[in-house]
């Protein structure tokens, strides 16, 4: 571990897709607050991120994995596990999008790698670690879904479907464990900047290329919601989070066509 003259006595967080954005200042604000960490992501920058990460004064593991596999989840799990320590706190950040026609646009692969990471992924760890959670009597846990969990997502629909599946996952385990002593708390930012829509191929779209949240606020709002408890925030600035509590009233199929502009090409873009 980075840092070993740091104290064991500190909780152990996990936080997956820490390398960068949200999931990196969610890393943060728990190694801020005085959480050793076990940090976990695809690309070689988590252990560029765990060196920064260990200057709060904690000890930080980084785990290289590509969580979309079976065996990287395996291999995360067991680096926690050879820790020797419970997990007191852990996010389940890693996520990945496809921008794109479904029929005409995107390619399987991509599709089913968005379903392998942000849906059997996330079962596969809480899977993993919430059993002793919840043998011990507590812990916290942060799934991070999206505001595009409550909307048929057009041009973004395998992603908006992963999405709708972790929030309901989160809210679902949340009321199973009410009286466990385990908080399960969903994390609901909405455009955000990071590295996420460049990856999804929507850099020459309306919402790619628009104002974004800040990944520290939004990151701070999902850590506080999760350490007091919260059953979910929707997470950005005064104006995210008055858009998506009005897209709630409106009907589906308005919020579809509604998401359909927005993730369609910007005025004069390519």
């Amino acid at each position: 571990m980075t840092s070993p003259a740091s104290s064991t006595t500190r909780p152990l967080a996990v936080v997956t897709g820490a390398s960068s954005g949200i999931g990196l200042e969610l890393a943060r604000q728990l190694a801020e607050h005085g959480f050793d960490l076990v940090v976990a992501a695809g690309s070689t920058g988590i252990a560029t991120a765990a060196v920064e990460l260990a200057e709060a004064g904690g000890q930080v593991e980084p785990v290289q994995v590509d969580l979309a596999t079976y065996e990287g989840v395996e291999q995360l799990c067991a680096a926690v596990v050879a820790t020797g320590r419970p997990v007191e706190a852990l996010a389940i950040n890693a996520g990945i999008g496809a921008g794109g026609d479904f029929t005409r646009d995107t390619d399987l692969d991509d599709e089913l790698r968005v379903i392998a990471l942000n849906v059997v992924s996330a079962v596969h760890l809480a899977k993993r670690l919430l059993p002793a959670m919840v043998t011990r009597g507590s812990g916290r846990v942060l799934f991070t879904s999206s505001q595009v969990s409550t909307m048929p997502g057009a041009l973004q629909a395998v992603y908006a479907a992963s999405k709708s599946f972790v929030q309901s996952l989160s809210e679902a385990l949340r009321e199973e464990l009410k009286d466990t002593g385990v908080t399960v708390t969903a994390l609901m930012p909405g455009a955000t900047d990071t590295n996420f829509f460049h990856r999804a191929k929507m850099d020459h779209t309306r919402v790619g290329s628009a104002p974004k949240d800040d990944p520290a606020k939004v990151a701070q709002q999902g850590f506080d919601a999760m350490m007091t408890g919260e059953e979910k925030v929707m997470a950005g600035n005064l104006l995210t989070r008055a858009q998506t509590a009005a897209a709630k009233v409106l009907p589906d199929r308005l919020k579809a066509a509604m998401h359909h502009k927005i993730a369609g090409p910007r005025p004069g873009g390519e």
